[in-house]
């Protein structure tokens, strides 16, 4: 592995965050969802005031913004934002996780020895082919890593230090923000873009090297809701219609399809039951709906909505309801009009020496309801791989790699600003 251009404590920093507990959770009227959020952006804060930023503010929704003053004699130069979430999945525990640093990779399997069962296999991880002689970290097969998004928020944190203590480089003013409950869908309901300050924006939220992600999926949430009837099990002949048998068959039949997650990939959208609940009388399943256009959402939901139907015709006496839960839409639709923003992070990667790779984003993040909230904000790559999952798995020469193109980032938007 080559020496990074920038050195800096990216590495340190996130070994540090995954082991603070960030883990989201569903339900509730709390926000942050939970404690272990604040707990990490406490920290955060605590740092950011250390490293010299200034306007550092967590506010008591949980968000955390701060400020990297310019250095620019130009006093024209935008103002960017940089963005990272501090929660993890709420599906994979993130309570007490060991990081493991497996120096000078040599293209094996990687064994967790917590859960030695587990591996992360070579030939399912074709980035790892472009990690010889790296150091892989993973966590220990108990649990989560957190690289999503603690990568992002080390990287981000990482670049401020070093722009606060290398003012010889010009740069404009930037705006740091990390916040809570991404992964719940919930990361920029109470964010406050006039507050904030920046004039286009980038979330440090993607995968492998060199990506730049300028479209994301569409995404509602459909609800479907059976109404059995109810009977007395021991007197149920010819009387009980079971809510739970009604759910266990539309799951069953909708695994049957072409557009579950199992067996979709690039542009193709679909179905995703995430959630389950209910008894006999009355079960609620809730799906995640995902196209990369709106049509395609209705489509799959009507696709959804006519098995749960033929499974009602089957059944006399019972009843079905359904209801669409609206989410984001596609970035692009606000992006492709904003060639700028996107333009200057293509130049930032490739002054890194890394090779773009514009691809599309099978999911959200929280750029994508920014987006839509006046504030153009496309994704840049954090190295995380096999996240939401105990195979998550990032490299350093990766988080390196990011650092940098964080701060050539910054340094574009300067160069490129007339005098």
């Amino acid at each position: 592995m080559s020496s990074p251009r920038y050195e800096t404590s990216c590495v340190e920093r996130f070994l540090r965050y995954v082991k603070i507990n960030t883990q989201s959770q569903e339900g509730g009227t709390r926000f942050p969802s939970t404690q272990g959020q604040l707990t990490l952006q406490q920290m955060l804060a605590e740092e950011l005031r250390e490293m010299g930023a200034a306007e550092v503010d967590l506010d008591r929704h949980g968000y955390l913004f701060a400020t990297i003053p310019a250095t620019s004699q130009k006093s024209n130069v935008p103002c960017i934002g940089l963005l990272a979430h501090a929660d993890t999945t709420p599906g994979i525990s993130s309570e007490q996780v060991t990081p493991l640093l497996h120096h000078n990779y040599q293209g094996d399997d990687i064994v967790l020895p917590n859960a030695p069962e587990i591996r992360i296999r070579a030939q399912d991880n074709p980035d790892l082919r472009d990690q010889i002689g790296n150091t892989i970290i993973t966590a220990s097969g108990d649990t989560l890593l957190g690289a999503d998004d603690k990568a992002g928020i080390a990287e981000i944190l990482a670049a401020a230090e070093y722009l606060l203590g290398h003012p010889e480089i010009a740069h404009g003013k930037i705006r740091i923000g990390i916040t809570p409950d991404q992964e719940l869908g919930r990361g920029t309901q109470h964010f406050d873009t006039e507050r904030f300050g920046a004039y286009r924006a980038y979330t440090i939220d993607g995968q492998g090297l060199g990506q730049l992600q300028t479209e994301s999926f569409c995404a509602d949430t459909l609800h479907i809701e059976f109404t059995g009837v109810s009977a007395h099990p021991g007197y149920a002949k010819g009387k009980l219609v079971n809510a739970v048998k009604l759910a266990a068959e539309f799951i069953h039949r909708l695994s049957a399809t072409d557009f579950n997650p199992e067996a979709t990939e690039g542009r193709e959208g679909f179905a995703h039951p995430a959630h389950i609940e209910g008894n006999a009388e009355h079960a609620k399943v809730s799906l995640l709906i995902r196209s990369f256009d709106v049509d395609g959402l209705r489509t799959i939901a009507s696709k959804v909505e006519a098995i749960a139907s033929d499974i009602m015709a089957e059944h006399p006496g019972a009843q079905l309801t359904s209801a669409v839960q609206p989410g984001y839409r596609n970035m692009c639709e606000i992006l492709d009009a904003q060639p700028q923003v996107v333009e200057r992070a293509k130049r930032a990667i490739e002054r890194a020496g890394l090779r773009v790779r514009h691809e599309p984003l099978r999911g959200g993040t929280d750029g994508s309801q920014l987006c839509f909230k006046g504030l153009p904000t496309p994704n840049l790559f954090a190295g995380q791989h096999n996240f939401h999952s105990k195979t998550e798995w990032i490299s350093t020469y990766d988080m390196h790699k990011a650092v940098e193109v964080i701060i050539e980032l910054c340094r574009e938007w300067e160069e490129r600003t007339p005098d």
